[in-house]
């Protein structure tokens, strides 16, 4: 056995994620202060340095400055380089914290779950994090390649412009970050299929988890060998992520139909519902203004983005695996069952009081971020502030337009709740998860009454 080194063992992974992530934002923060990262003659004030880049490291794209007019190329790579770094620690720390606490902090851990039963040792711990990491350029690599050549091609960027272009959005897709280096997002591309559909493909791979893609890939070398089921986190990732694509793309077709896509032909009007539809979990791209969108859209909006994406991965929110997990143990409570079954598998009480309490602190930090927003800028209505919290915590980057309007205790209360949302899941299970208790009783049963 692999033996911890004492600095891992004294903080755990949980606590390591969490501090990792709040020095990359303090470094971030302090280069982007630096005067060649801004356009202007002054220094970028502490604040909005803090806030771009806690929304860059936590994969958000809520932005109190325009990425493409105040920043610098400088500054523009440093965001860049925040975003990656942000991606690639989320899913590697994430992955490996999964490793360790299944084998109860030892690295011989199972990678993907005890469904598959195959143990991975120190030697495959290291061929998964080299997979992630290659995985993710080789993705990013052919979405800038595509990209860039439509920006070239089809807008008569010079070649160096359309390769930075392709480049940017490839990065800020794939890490579903949802920054961009235009005024208005992507809304000048909301009739254009060659940019929109490949950053769609982007952030909805980003956002499936890395153990799910690992899965994949194994399944397709070893072709015709694998006598396994899928694991259940594959199948509830892949299910739940078609099933909240076709909702998101017919609730925005609904609502919006005779709204903000009124004025587009009937491709226009398919591609941006399917768009505005997926990017909610959790890319943040807007390619339609959502400060004209339906009450409706943004409830709707609103729920997509608190479920989010695949565990493990670039994507924020509670995951679609903890609701899946929620929606079973519920159909198993209605069918009378002690035990919660999906696919001919059992699901551990563990698991299910994980998804419990994390969908619980989920929404406590989003019930106090709306209050305090509302008690700090009344002057906005409820829905823009809902928005804009939901937002943050499923660093999602959507926003009605009122994140550079917000007072400085909004935008700190921002900065802290996007931290939480990117940084708390991980750090909550790997704590709850492992527990170990060591109680040898156990007191008398009491039912309250529930409802």
């Amino acid at each position: 056995m692999v033996k911890l080194s004492p600095v891992f063992g004294f903080w755990g992974p949980a606590r390591l994620t969490a501090v990792g992530f709040a020095a990359l934002i303090l470094i971030g923060a302090i280069a982007l202060m630096l005067p060649i990262a801004t356009a202007g003659d002054n220094w970028t004030p502490v604040l909005p340095a803090v806030f771009t880049a806690t929304s860059a490291v936590s994969l958000t794209g809520l932005i109190v400055e325009d990425t493409g007019t105040y920043w610098t190329p400088f500054g523009q790579v440093v965001i860049l380089v925040l975003i990656q770094l942000g991606g690639l620690g989320i899913m590697s720390l994430a992955s490996l914290s999964g490793m360790v606490i299944t084998g109860r902090i030892s690295l011989r851990a199972r990678g993907r779950g005890a469904a598959e039963g195959r143990p991975i040792t120190a030697g495959g711990i290291r061929r998964s994090l080299i997979f992630t990491v290659a995985f993710t350029f080789a993705v990013e690599g052919l979405i800038a390649i595509i990209v860039g050549l439509r920006f070239w091609i089809g807008y008569g960027h010079s070649p160096g412009r359309a390769a930075w272009e392709g480049i940017f959005h490839a990065v800020s897709a794939f890490n579903n970050a949802g920054f961009s280096t235009e005024s208005t997002n992507l809304m000048p591309f909301a009739a254009d299929a060659w940019v929109l559909l490949p950053l769609a493909a982007a952030h909805i791979g980003g956002g499936i988890g890395f153990p799910v893609w690992a899965e994949f890939a194994s399944r397709v070398r070893h072709h015709g060998s694998h006598t396994r089921a899928w694991s259940l986190t594959a199948r509830f990732t892949f299910m739940a992520t078609l099933i909240l694509l076709v909702v998101g793309t017919v609730m925005i077709a609904l609502c919006e139909w005779n709204g903000l896509l009124a004025e587009m032909t009937l491709g226009q009007k398919l591609l941006n519902a399917f768009f505005a539809g997926a990017s909610p979990r959790t890319a943040g791209f807007n390619a339609v203004d959502y400060a004209q969108a339906h009450p409706i859209t943004l409830m709707g909006t609103d729920m997509l983005m608190f479920m989010g994406g695949g565990s493990a991965g670039t994507a924020g929110g509670i995951k679609v695996t903890t609701v899946c997990v929620l929606v079973a143990a519920m159909a198993s409570e209605f069918r009378g069952r002690e035990e919660t079954t999906v696919c001919k598998r059992t699901l551990p009480a563990s698991v299910e009081r994980q998804a419990l309490a994390l969908t619980f602190a989920g929404a406590v930090v989003v019930t106090v971020g709306i209050v305090c927003l509302r008690v700090f800028d009344p002057e906005f209505t409820a829905d823009q502030v809902t928005f804009e919290v939901m937002s943050a915590f499923a660093t999602v980057g959507l926003s009605t337009g009122i994140t550079p309007s917000l007072s400085g205790p909004s935008q700190i209360m921002l900065c802290f709740i996007m931290y939480l949302g990117r940084v708390g899941p991980t750090t909550l299970v790997v704590a709850l998860a492992s527990q170990n208790s060591s109680r040898h009783f156990s007191y008398p049963e009491e039912r309250p009454f529930i409802g």
